[in-house]
């Protein structure tokens, strides 16, 4: 099992889905293309794809010209009903690929949040299993519409498109289902003076919000990271 890995941010990494790829003794091709990596041309050599989270808007195409030539490897990866995982801001860059619609701001969530499965999702192989709701880490600004034939998976007060899949097995994820707690708190150190200017109470608020709702959510999205790769 070969995984290209599209990290497209500093300090960002996989996680709990890093875990999962583990247990099954993924072989992982990690580009970073905002710092120059190529992409690959087509999905032929790779089995499935997982894209990464960022700072950036999925419609930053003049800062990271890279952007309509990972949206062209999505369309193959799915041509070829390989699996594919966007999460945050890949999930956006797969609805983009898919003609949905990409809403700069107006959807702000940070810390552990409640999302809640869709009935559509009871059924679905990478969520069927979790609780109708659960508490799961979120840090994004923007959101989009779904592209028109996606099925919607979960959602939030917030942000109504939470996950969603296109096809047999192309997942996009708002939310950072990745983010363990060790994960979450290595972001609130590496992070801080961002954080900070947002977030001022953060640091007083961590360890609490951490106490509740980590342990739920590092279950969940292990649960969501394993069911995932199984699709591989």
């Amino acid at each position: 099992m070969r995984v290209l890995v599209v990290q497209n941010y500093d300090n960002t990494g996989l996680g709990q889905v890093g875990a999962a790829l583990a247990e099954a003794g993924a072989d992982l091709d990690l580009r970073r293309p905002y710092k120059g990596d190529p992409l690959p041309d087509d999905a032929t050599g790779h089995d499935a794809m997982v894209m990464l989270g960022g700072g950036q808007n999925a419609l930053a195409d003049d800062d990271y010209p890279y952007f309509p030539a990972l949206l062209e490897l999505i369309r193959d990866f799915a041509a070829k009903d390989r699996s594919v995982l966007g999460i945050c801001l890949g999930s956006q860059l797969v609805a983009r690929t898919f003609g949905g619609e990409n809403k700069i701001g107006g959807a702000s969530e940070f810390g552990w949040h409640k999302v809640s499965l869709t009935p559509d999702a009871r059924t679905d192989p990478v969520l069927g299993a979790l609780p109708q709701d659960f508490p799961i880490f979120e840090w994004h600004d923007d959101t989009f519409v779904l592209p028109a034939n996606a099925v919607r998976l979960a959602g939030s007060d917030i942000a109504e498109n939470q996950a969603f899949r296109i096809g047999r097995a192309v997942y996009g994820f708002q939310f950072h289902f990745e983010a363990d707690r060790p994960m979450v708190k290595d972001w609130s150190t590496s992070f801080a003076p961002l954080i900070a200017e947002r977030h001022p109470d953060w640091h007083d608020r961590l360890d609490g919000e951490m106490a509740s709702n980590g342990a739920d959510a590092d279950a969940a999205g292990l649960a969501i990271a394993r069911a995932w790769v199984a699709t591989i």
